[in-house]
């Protein structure tokens, strides 16, 4: 029996629901409460149920696809263009509604332990940002005083008690103790991030994945789990080509009348996956002595940047291919269609 298409604008107390009723033709558009939204699902057949991928997505989908229904996913700017009238709820559960049905790439429902490891990798992600906050903060709090310190977290962590020193002789203490709270605060955020990449670290020795990918070189404990937590399940994507696409590595494409002209890259996807591929890649490109004929091949040819982002496709697809297929990295491997 064909599943019964549903549509859920999912939010944080009043979800709203469409489908039609194949019994009845009854065109079905009303609110559920959240606390009575899986019971809504509970005891009816089997549904192809969509959501938009967003907040709280993936524990829905979870838990509906725990009672036997079909989930799928979808992203926002996929399901904007079902919408051709006023944005409200009831439209846009219509809008993902006709979009369940139409033929496309769904997001991977993220499993109960690479969805926890994405929101570590966002709360170091802020926390990295707070850090960078208070440290640019302080550094123009000195620079107002005359002292300036060298570029970079290390230099200035060792000039910075000479700095306050020589400024403790001619201003009030009341300053000097303040500045020396807001450099304590940024310790405590440094021990914060450590302990977060300490978590990442005992995940990566439990899951075999993530062991393997991390031999690539470019790709470390940040960028391997991030893409094994983001990626979901691998074959859901039919190549690596797909994944690198998926994840913003190839030129955005522009063109009519059978004539293609290829720009810089989409940028589509996840942007933090995404810098963090291209950031190895320049780690390679910077400190590898021997990073490959293709690499030095590409050199000849192309700028740097687009030589890091090359590398950086690379290093997406062969993450797939070690994923979909469970091998090993292997550095001189050559795939070779079949005849």
């Amino acid at each position: 029996m064909k599943p019964t298409p549903v549509g859920i604008d999912i939010a944080k107390n009043v979800f709203q629901v469409h489908f039609v009723d194949e019994s009845t033709g009854e065109i079905v558009s009303k609110q559920v409460k959240r606390a009575r939204f899986l019971e809504f699902f509970a005891n009816r057949a089997e549904c192809l149920i969509g959501m938009e991928a967003c907040g709280g997505a993936h524990h829905w989908a979870r838990r509906l696809i725990q009672m036997g229904h079909q989930v799928r996913l979808l992203p926002a700017r996929f399901v904007k263009a079902f919408n051709v009238r006023n944005k409200n709820d009831a439209a846009d559960a219509r809008a993902i509604w006709l979009a369940v049905q139409q033929p496309g790439k769904p997001v991977a429902v993220k499993t109960e332990m690479q969805h926890p490891m994405l929101s570590l990798h966002r709360m170091r992600e802020q926390l990295v940002k707070f850090r960078t906050m208070q440290s640019n903060g302080l550094r123009g709090l000195l620079a107002e005083y005359g002292e300036v310190a060298g570029q970079g977290r290390a230099s200035f962590a060792k000039a910075l008690p000479e700095l306050l020193g020589r400024l403790s002789e001619r201003l009030p203490a009341v300053l000097i103790d303040s500045l020396r709270e807001q450099w304590a605060e940024i310790a405590r955020i440094d021990e914060r991030i450590a302990a977060i990449e300490q978590r990442m670290q005992a995940w990566k020795k439990e899951d075999p994945a993530v062991k393997a990918i991390s031999e690539i070189p470019g790709v470390g404990l940040l960028t391997a789990t991030a893409a094994v937590a983001a990626m979901g399940d691998a074959k859901a994507f039919r190549s690596g080509r797909e994944f690198a696409a998926w994840a913003g590595l190839v030129p955005r494409q522009t063109g009519t009348g059978g004539k293609t002209q290829l720009h810089g890259i989409s940028k589509r996807g996840d942007t933090y996956l995404r810098t963090l591929l291209i950031h190895g890649a320049r780690s390679v490109l910077t400190h590898a002595r021997h990073p490959g004929p293709w690499v030095e091949q590409i050199r000849r040819r192309r700028p740097a940047n687009v030589v890091a982002v090359a590398l950086a496709n690379k290093m997406a697809r062969t993450i797939w291919a070690i994923l979909a297929h469970g091998r090993a990295y292997q550095r001189e491997y050559v795939s070779v269609k079949p005849a």
